[in-house]
C-alpha cells in the first residue's frame, strides 16, 4: 500500500516525521489510510494459489459423463481430459487400451476433442491472411474442404498444427493444438494487426463455444447417420476432408469434418457447448450394435502411432522438412 497509504507503514513514517520535527504524533496528524490494518503475512496478501489451487482447471463439456463412466484423466494444457475408459475387471491401464483401440479399429469410437483451439476467421482477405499465417497454401482451398495446416517459428522449427476448414468464400475456421491455443491466437491477432493491418481480416475465438467429438472407425459413417439430419455422408458426398455446416438431432446447428488424427474413417463433429455432453450420450447409447465405445488420449495416441504418424521431436523434423519441401507458394510467403 505503499508508505503512505498503509497503516501499518503509515504510522512507522508518521513517528519518524513527528521526531524529526520535534512534535508528537497527534501534532503531526495523520492521513486517511487503507486496510491492512494490522500485521499481515505475505503468504496472505498472495493468495492460497497453491496445490489444485495453483491454478483453474477447465474441464470439457463432457467431464460429468466421463465420470459416471469410471475415467481416469490426465492434465493437457489447463485442460482435464480422459486418458483412457477402465471397465469391471480391467486391472492395468494397457487392458483398457488395448480393448479401446481394438473396438475403435473394428466398430467405432468417440472421443472428446473439445480441448482443441478453434478460430473462426473471416473477410474479404482471409484466404490471403492464412496464406501468409501458414506454412502451406491456402489460398487454393475450395469451399467445403479442409487442409492440414503447419506454422512455423522464425527459426523454421515446427511452431503449431491444425487443421483450415473453409466454411464459405470469406469464412475459415482453424484449429490449433490443445497447449498452444491461447499462444496461436496470440500470434494471429498481433500478426493481423501490426504486420498486415491492411487486409480484411477479423478473428475470433471460439473454443469455448463448440464441443467437438471425433467419432472414428468403420462404422463411423453410420453412426452418425442416425444424428445427422438428412446429409448425404457417403464418400461421394462427403469425402475425405470434406467440411460443411449442417443440422443433427432434430435440428441442433453443428459443423461437420471429415478429418482423421488417428489413422481412421474419422469425422469431427462440433455442436453448441452445452450440448455436448448430450450428443456424446446420443452417440455411445444409439450404437450399441456396432460395439461403440469412448475412447481417451492414451488410445488416440495409440491409433495414431500405429498408422505411422509422426509424432513429438519426430514430428516437428518431419512437418518443417514437409513445409520447406513443398511447392513453393505463388501468394504472399509464411511469417
Amino acid at each position: 500500500m505503499a508508505t503512505d497509504q498503509g497503516k501499518t507503514a503509515n504510522v512507522t513514517e508518521l513517528a519518524v516525521m513527528a521526531k524529526i520535527s520535534g512534535q508528537s504524533i497527534p501534532r503531526t496528524g495523520s492521513t486517511i489510510f487503507r486496510p491492512p490494518y494490522a500485521r499481515v503475512a505475505l503468504s496472505v496478501l498472495g493468495g492460497s494459489n497453491t496445490g489444485a489451487n495453483y491454478r483453474p482447471t477447465r474441464l470439457t463439456p463432457t467431464h460429468t459423463w466421463a465420470e459416471a463412466q469410471n475415467a481416469v484423466f490426465v492434465e493437457v494444457g489447463p485442460w482435464m481430459r480422459a486418458q483412457y475408459f477402465p471397465r469391471a475387471g480391467e486391472t492395468h491401464w494397457r487392458e483398457t487400451v488395448d480393448r479401446e483401440a481394438l473396438s475403435t479399429r473394428t466398430g467405432v469410437g468417440v472421443c472428446d476433442v473439445t480441448t482443441l483451439g478453434k478460430i473462426d476467421v473471416q473477410g474479404a482477405d482471409a484466404g490471403e491472411y492464412l496464406n501468409r499465417i501458414y506454412a502451406n497454401a491456402m489460398l487454393s482451398l475450395k469451399v467445403g474442404t479442409v487442409r492440414y495446416g503447419l506454422m512455423l517459428r522464425e527459426d523454421g522449427q515446427a511452431f503449431d498444427d491444425g487443421s483450415c476448414a473453409r466454411l464459405g468464400d470469406d469464412h475459415y475456421v482453424v484449429t490449433t493444438t490443445t497447449a498452444q491455443a491461447g499462444l496461436v491466437y496470440r500470434h494471429m491477432e498481433f500478426a493481423r494487426q501490426r504486420l498486415w493491418p491492411d487486409l480484411g481480416v477479423q478473428l475470433i475465438s471460439t473454443s469455448d463455444a463448440w464441443a467437438q467429438l471425433a467419432v472414428a472407425g468403420p462404422n463411423a459413417h453410420r453412426l452418425l447417420e442416425r444424428v445427422v439430419d438428412g446429409s448425404d455422408l457417403s464418400n461421394e458426398a462427403f469425402p475425405f476432408m470434406a467440411c460443411a455446416e449442417l443440422t443433427v438431432c432434430g435440428g441442433l446447428t453443428a459443423g461437420l469434418f471429415r478429418i482423421s488424427f488417428s489413422g481412421e474413417l474419422t469425422y469431427e463433429i462440433a455442436v453448441p457447448a452445452r450440448y455436448g455432453a448430450t450428443l456424446m450420450e446420443r452417440l455411445i447409447s444409439t450404437s450399441e450394435d456396432f460395439g461403440a465405445t469412448p475412447y481417451g488420449t492414451e488410445t488416440l495416441g495409440v491409433l495414431g502411432i500405429e498408422k505411422g504418424h509422426a509424432a513429438g521431436k519426430q514430428q516437428h523434423r518431419c512437418l518443417a522438412w514437409a513445409a520447406w519441401s513443398a511447392p513453393k507458394k505463388t501468394a504472399s510467403a509464411p511469417l
